[in-house]
C-alpha cells in the first residue's frame, strides 16, 4: 500500500496525471471514498496523464463516459446504481475489453462484479479541510510489477512510512 497526501484538487489531479503514464490496455482504476473526497478531480487527473484534451466531468447521471487518449478511457460513476445487475447491464464485460482504461468512481460498492484485478484509489478528507489522504493498493497480477514505479510517480506526495 502507498500512502500519499494532497493539500489541493491540484495536487490530486497532478499526482493522477503522475500515475496515467503506468497504464496499460485492460487497466481498472476503482476509486473509493466519501462524497467530496475528490474521486472526481483524480479521474480528470488521470484523464489528462493520459492526453485526454476534453474536459472530464463526472458521469454521476449518465453513468458512463468515453474519452480518446493515448489510451481509450471509460470514467464510470455507479453512486446512483440500485443494485449489482445494473452495472451487467450496462455491460462492464464489454467496457473493461474494450483495450483501454476504465475508471470507476464508487469501485469499492461494486467488487463483487470486477475482475480480481484493479489498483484501488481511496480518497479520504485531511486536515486541513483542502488535504486528502491517498491510498493506493494494488489487487491482483497485474500492478504489483509496476509498483516501484508507482512509487516513483507518488514520491512527491508519499507520506513517510
Amino acid at each position: 500500500m502507498i500512502e500519499a497526501v494532497t493539500t489541493s484538487v491540484d495536487e490530486t489531479r497532478a499526482l493522477a496525471a503522475e500515475l496515467a503514464p503506468l497504464a496499460v490496455p485492460g487497466d481498472l482504476i476503482v476509486l473509493a471514498g466519501d462524497l467530496g473526497t475528490g474521486k472526481t478531480a483524480f479521474a480528470q487527473g488521470f484523464a489528462r496523464g493520459l492526453g485526454v484534451v476534453e474536459q472530464v466531468t463526472s458521469p454521476a447521471f449518465v453513468l458512463v463516459r468515453a474519452y480518446e487518449g493515448r489510451l481509450p478511457l471509460t470514467h464510470l460513476d455507479v453512486y446512483r446504481l440500485d443494485n449489482l445487475q445494473e452495472l451487467v447491464d450496462i455491460g462492464l464485460s464489454e467496457l473493461l475489453d474494450d483495450g483501454g482504461v476504465t475508471v470507476i468512481e464508487w469501485g469499492d460498492v461494486v467488487t463483487p462484479v470486477l475482475p480480481p484485478d484493479f489498483l484501488e484509489v481511496r480518497l479520504a478528507l485531511g486536515e486541513p479541510v483542502d488535504d486528502r489522504l491517498v491510498s493506493i493498493r494494488s489487487v491482483g497480477p497485474s500492478w504489483p510489477p509496476r509498483a516501484e514505479g508507482l512509487r516513483r510517480a507518488v514520491a512527491p506526495w508519499m507520506v513517510a512510512a
